[in-house]
């Protein structure tokens, strides 16, 4: 389930999906038995994070308790000052999907501002940890950094665990080291148009979702119509210019359509401002202004400028082919 609820605010209390509870007001939470916590952006919820979720499942399923994953949005690299902001590789949305999906009990969604990032890390254990979530067990990294001026660390969140009687679990550098690699790798693997190796880190095919918008309709001229998509959110990573074979979900529809994807200037035209079109196979219903999610699952070629539409025409016909072989490829493994 993909797109069942749209995130487009923090004012809400806290709704639940499937089985998970969502919660973004932290004095509206519920009471939470035996709480197994742990903290992070979990940006992508990629295979380094999946591991540390079986831990965080496992240690829950000990003591009969509850698993509460705390994330934070905006990211905040985009928030701390003298940080890099970073593009995000999953939306508060698509990472309330995959957690709901791997089973995790609550996730609390922090609204990322300055304010919370200057308390102190004493006060973010004691006034935030402890008085809102009561908890049983906190799993973090040895390396991990809170508070403000990122003062705090394992050994203070260990130490204040023993005076207000909650037990601190450590990551193993291992994970810890896979969950830096693979982001970074992740988002490398993106902007350079290595989709196949950046899906292989996140253990899932990278996704994003947009509007159907009109566009000069000039694809329709060579029959080679496009769906034009502007992406709801502004910091979600679009992978580099060039032409991928996609699946497509339209206005949350069960059923994939199959298609192919341009991202680029359109150069062969006089060149546009970066664009997102999607001609879809044996499909032509009208979703102008409907949502659609984008599953982005190999790459084609570079962007190229043509001699002309009848030339582009001929090698949009050998991008389909290709992108079919490519997907039938998937179903034949499935």
């Amino acid at each position: 389930m993909w797109f069942f609820k749209f995130y487009s605010s923090l004012g809400h209390a806290a709704y639940i999906c499937d089985r998970m509870q969502v919660h973004n007001h932290i004095d509206h939470l519920p009471p939470i038995e035996n709480a197994v916590i742990t903290i992070g952006t979990f940006d992508g919820v990629h295979k380094g994070h999946q591991q540390i979720i079986r831990q965080l499942k496992e240690e829950a399923k000990k003591i009969q308790g509850e698993t509460v994953i705390i994330t934070f949005h905006p990211h905040p690299r985009s928030i701390v000052p003298g940080r890099e902001p970073v593009s995000i590789l999953t939306t508060p949305n698509e990472k309330i999907a995959l957690l709901e999906n791997m089973g995790i009990d609550h996730l609390v969604i922090i609204p990322f501002n300055l304010e919370f990032s200057q308390q102190s890390a004493t006060a973010f254990i004691e006034h935030f940890l402890v008085e809102k979530f009561h908890p049983h067990t906190v799993i973090i990294g040895y390396d991990h950094r809170f508070g403000k001026g990122r003062e705090g660390d394992y050994h203070l969140m260990e130490k204040l665990g023993k005076k207000f009687g909650f037990l601190v679990k450590e990551i193993p550098e291992q994970v810890l080291n896979d969950i830096t690699v693979s982001s970074t790798r992740i988002r490398k693997a993106l902007n350079e148009g290595e989709i196949e190796t950046a899906n292989n880190y996140l253990g899932h095919t990278y996704s994003f979702e947009g509007e159907v918008v009109d566009g000069k309709k000039i694809g329709r001229t060579i029959g080679y119509p496009t769906a034009n998509i502007k992406v709801y959110e502004l910091e979600k990573l679009i992978p580099a210019n060039g032409v991928y074979a996609v699946e497509v979900r339209c206005n949350s529809e069960s059923n994939l359509h199959k298609g192919m994807m341009s991202i680029g200037t359109r150069p062969t035209i006089g060149g546009t401002p970066r664009t997102i079109e999607v001609h879809l196979f044996d499909f032509t219903k009208n979703i102008y202004h409907s949502t659609i999610r984008v599953f982005v699952k190999y790459f084609l070629r570079k962007e190229v400028k043509f001699a002309g539409l009848e030339e582009m025409k001929l090698q949009l016909y050998r991008d389909q082919l290709q992108a079919c072989s490519f997907l039938q490829k998937d179903l034949s493994n499935t």
